[in-house]
């Protein structure tokens, strides 16, 4: 895979090999491991350059009263996960328009080394999929969610302990008028 490939945009057109359409094979232990096999691997960050720039833009707690934040949290297997939703600064929205960041804590306290990938289902119906991508606390994806219409964001993690956990949200988290 050519990591160019990576950095711009990726249509949900169902040649996308990380998509994670119908869960099926997620048991499989290869799925979220660099092993050479899975294209989706983490070891391929060639063309992610995106977290150079991001300094200083983790820090989701002081951005809840910033205008068009979006924050929600959810309860997952004993993990709490919170996602936030960000328009890309002018001139880091390369990747895509907004910015999707998901923490990930258990009791309190974050949850060091997972392996996380997201999706998202847009309203046309389609779908792509993107690693998260470790910011500080954070982990992050860009997504052109400029459009009307609600988005489903979905996140699935691998703890360090090999159990796998999946959830989601809506962007906006109201309908559209």
């Amino acid at each position: 895979m050519h990591g160019h490939h990576m950095h711009g945009q990726m249509h949900g057109d169902g040649n996308n090999p990380c998509a994670m359409q119908d869960h099926a094979g997620m048991d499989s232990q290869e799925h979220m491991h660099g092993d050479g096999k899975n294209p989706c691997a983490m070891h391929d960050h060639e063309g992610m350059q995106a977290h150079e720039h991001m300094q200083g833009h983790h820090h989701g707690h002081e951005m809840g009263a910033m205008k068009g934040a979006f924050m929600e949290t959810k309860e997952v297997d004993g993990y709490t996960v919170t996602f936030h939703v960000m328009k890309a600064p002018k001139g880091m929205d390369k990747g895509g328009t907004h910015h999707l960041m998901v923490k990930v804590e258990k009791a309190g306290k974050i949850v060091p080394d997972l392996i996380a990938n997201s999706k998202a289902k847009h309203p046309n119906g389609k779908s792509e999929s993107k690693m998260l991508m470790k910011m500080g606390d954070w982990y992050m994806a860009a997504y052109d969610l400029g459009h009307a219409g609600r988005h489903e964001l979905m996140v699935l993690f691998k703890t360090p302990d090999g159990a796998k956990h999946f959830t989601g949200v809506y962007y906006p988290a109201e309908k559209a008028e």
